[in-house]
């Protein structure tokens, strides 16, 4: 699915927008839109370089501009600094969309201490640090829009990803707490919910699996990022100013369960 013209009103004109994991899967999906939208993207990336490039290359002549950061979001100090560069480059902070994340994988009795904080400090931990940072100009602004990236594991669970399952409901917990906290500072705090969408993670899986996880579904197909963006953006806009607190889940059908 690829959609170039504006969705509504030029809203996201002159708009600053973070967005961690921004240049690869959903996080590049959410960028492309933002910057088809007239918004500037700060897009933070972890360390492949090559497909950040690739990413720029992408959106060349967009109404929005882009500029990269490679940062690790496990490091509060660096999340702090995402947000001071963010407006020495811009000179203001819109639009927060906390996407990265990191998948650990082990069996609950096998996985290390360093594992679990891992999950914990990139999947939840970070995405506070961040909000943390961009509260303070948004809240001079009078205006703020702040979205976290979570996932259907949080509803679900999964034997191998007990630090991912955890931190991504923690997540709600959070984007509750935060949505109270700023909510007279003309800030919204929500959280969306991806089910499985067409990413290099599931496009690398074998046609058999691929199709195991379709059956599960009950639209009977995978999402397209492009899908997950539409919403992302909804929250952002500044017409949704009576919307926080809340949890938007896409993902097809399949947290409702068999």
């Amino acid at each position: 699915m690829t959609i170039t013209t504006p969705l509504v009103a030029p809203t996201f004109h002159g708009r600053v927008a973070i967005v961690t994991g921004g240049t690869r899967g959903i996080g590049a999906a959410i960028s492309t839109r933002l910057l088809h939208e007239g918004a500037d993207v700060f897009a933070v990336y972890a360390s492949a370089d090559a497909a950040a490039q690739a990413f720029a290359e992408s959106v060349v002549g967009t109404p929005g501009r882009l500029v990269l950061h490679r940062a690790d979001i496990g490091d509060p100090v660096a999340c702090h600094e995402i947000v001071a560069a963010a407006l020495r480059e811009f000179g203001r902070v819109d639009h927060l969309v906390n996407n990265a994340g990191v998948l650990v994988e082990n069996s609950v009795r096998k996985m290390t201490i360093e594992e679990w904080d891992r999950a914990i400090s990139v999947n939840l931990s970070a995405s506070f640090h961040l909000a943390q940072a961009a509260i303070e100009p948004m809240t001079a602004q009078g205006f703020g829009r702040i979205v976290n990236v979570s996932s259907i594991t949080a509803f679900m669970g999964n034997s191998v990803e007990a630090g991912y399952g955890a931190a991504k409901a923690g997540l709600h917990g959070l984007t509750r707490s935060l949505s109270r906290a700023v909510a007279r500072k003309g800030i919204t705090v929500n959280v969306v919910v991806p089910g499985v969408f067409e990413t290099d993670m599931t496009n690398d899986m074998t046609p058999e699996a691929q199709e195991a996880i379709k059956g599960m579904i009950p639209l009977g197909r995978r999402g397209d990022p492009a899908e997950l963006a539409h919403a992302v953006l909804f929250l952002l806009d500044e017409r949704a100013a009576y919307v926080t607190g809340s949890v938007v889940t896409v993902d097809g059908g399949i947290s409702m369960g068999a």
